[in-house]
């Protein structure tokens, strides 16, 4: 018999329980501030003038389910900026860990995790499809856009 090939991905598993537990006690800001400071290093740089004037004064939330974290932030004009969290986000964008990594390193597309219920997208659906289509019209992967945004960084 032959052996069945298997989706690495169709068990996802969950960040253990104590990673979990501690993402849930930390404060929320903390960590706005961290992933802000990556998407202005990584994504900010490729962002045409149309998106950013799309995102502009619209919170966003990434919820990452197995780890108990989510992370509020916004468009101000130059840059993303963190957010409190306060009230309902326009657009919260929610998966777990490791379905994140699997799409910055475009191993999964979004639209396959969305049908498949692994991938959440609560709110503006419009504002939703520009968020989409724009990490989809990046080139690279996230994580290659990454490596070299911090060589750059380096290099000064």
């Amino acid at each position: 018999m032959n052996p069945v090939a298997t989706n690495h991905y169709s068990a996802v598993q969950p960040l253990p329980a104590l990673l979990a537990t501690l993402g849930q006690r930390l404060p929320a800001f903390p960590g706005s501030l961290l992933c802000v400071a990556a998407l202005n290093l990584v994504v900010k740089p490729h962002l045409p003038d149309d998106v950013r004037a799309g995102l502009a004064g619209h919170h966003l939330r990434v919820r990452v389910s197995d780890a108990g974290v989510a992370f509020d932030f916004t468009w101000r004009g130059d840059g993303f900026a963190a957010l409190k969290r306060n009230g309902a986000p326009d657009l919260e964008i929610g998966a777990c860990a490791r379905d994140f990594v699997a799409l910055a390193k475009r191993e999964q597309d979004p639209d396959t995790l969305f049908f498949s219920r692994r991938l959440s997208m609560e709110g503006d659906t419009e504002l939703g499809l520009l968020v989409k289509n724009t990490l989809d019209a990046m080139e690279l992967p996230v994580t290659e856009l990454g490596r070299q945004a911090l060589k750059r960084l380096f290099r000064q």
